[in-house]
Order: structure tokens, then C-alpha cells, then sequence
């Protein structure tokens, strides 16, 4: 499959689901991409195939709680790399870094193992979504504080409409995204 038929393909198997979690949301659902093991392996293969590329090659995979965790354990496997989980607070048993960040409603904070990131790895951050860029801006600064070098910021859909994949290029970040909807 040539680059655009994987795009396309991929598309073709995100489910929208208008009005949810609240009324105007068109929710982008990737559980689709899953269940099928043809697209599953494609969807894998697109982040694998990139991240094979010695320039772009990390150390380590990072995936943010929770659908991050399907795609990056899965990656980091592949890659032959070990996986660290960023997850949601008061879930990791050991000493813990957190960063707490906003929501549209309230704040959330999230938690990494002190000893997940090694100063100076390169570290593939994912998620399945960039919709405000809140949840990834806060793995990145948990990453950075432990010494880490964020080698890219990937996932599978951007909303650009939301801002947040802007928000974090504007921060530094080089994100990688397999594709793009518009509207929220």
C-alpha cells in the first residue's frame, strides 16, 4: 500500500460518533483500527516503518494512558524497545513525577515512575489523539524533567480545529500524526 492508500485505508475505518461525549462533539473512535487484524497490522506498520529510520530511531517508547498503551507497547515491541506507561494519577505504585494540566472542565494530572526515563534517551511519546495537546504537553514535560529528549510526538488522528498539535509545535515539539479531521 503506497502512502495515500494507507491514509485513506486507516480513514476509512475511524468510526465518528456524533454528539458524545457531549452535544456538537463528533467523536473520533479508533477502537475500529483494532479489531480488524489487517488494519491493526497496517496501523502498527505505519508508526514501525517511520520509526525504523535511524534518525528517528528513540531509545524507549512512552504511550499515555490508556489507548497510547495499546499502540506504544505494541510498537515499542516491534522496534525491539522497552515501553514506560504515563498514567492517569494515584495508578503507578513506585516514586513518581506528576504534572497536572487542563481540561475544558477542571484539571487532570498524570504520573511517570522516577526511574522510567534515563537522562539522556530518546523518547517516542504516543497517543491515539491530539485534540487540545493538554494530555501530550503534560508526558512531555514528565519526560524533560527526568532528562529525557522527545525525539517526535506521535499519534493517529489530529484535530487541528482544537489547536493542540500547534500548541505543541509551538512548544518544540515534532509531531507526526497519520491523520488529519476537521471539526471537533
Amino acid at each position: 500500500m503506497h502512502q495515500q492508500s494507507v491514509h485513506d485505508y486507516l480513514k476509512s475505518h475511524i468510526r465518528t460518533v456524533p454528539d458524545w461525549p457531549a452535544p456538537g462533539v463528533q467523536f473520533r473512535d479508533i477502537t475500529p483500527l483494532l479489531q480488524d487484524p489487517r488494519v491493526f497490522r497496517v496501523l502498527i506498520d505505519a508508526f514501525v516503518h517511520r520509526y525504523m529510520d535511524p534518525a528517528l530511531r528513540p531509545d524507549i517508547v512512552a504511550g499515555l494512558d490508556a489507548r497510547g498503551f495499546i499502540l506504544g507497547s505494541v510498537v515499542a515491541y516491534e522496534l525491539g524497545l522497552g515501553f514506560v506507561p504515563i498514567r492517569k494519577k494515584g495508578k503507578l505504585p513506585f516514586t513518581t513525577v506528576e504534572e497536572t494540566y487542563e481540561l475544558e472542565y477542571g484539571s487532570a494530572t498524570v504520573e511517570l515512575h522516577t526511574d522510567a526515563i534515563q537522562p539522556g534517551q530518546r523518547v517516542l511519546l504516543i497517543d491515539d489523539l491530539i485534540a487540545t495537546g493538554g494530555t501530550m504537553m503534560a508526558g512531555k514535560r514528565l519526560i524533560e524533567r527526568l532528562g529525557g529528549t522527545l525525539c517526535e510526538g506521535a499519534a493517529i488522528v489530529d484535530l487541528p480545529e482544537l489547536g493542540g498539535s500547534d500548541r505543541l509545535r509551538a512548544d518544540g515539539l515534532k509531531l507526526f500524526t497519520l491523520l488529519s479531521f476537521e471539526g471537533h
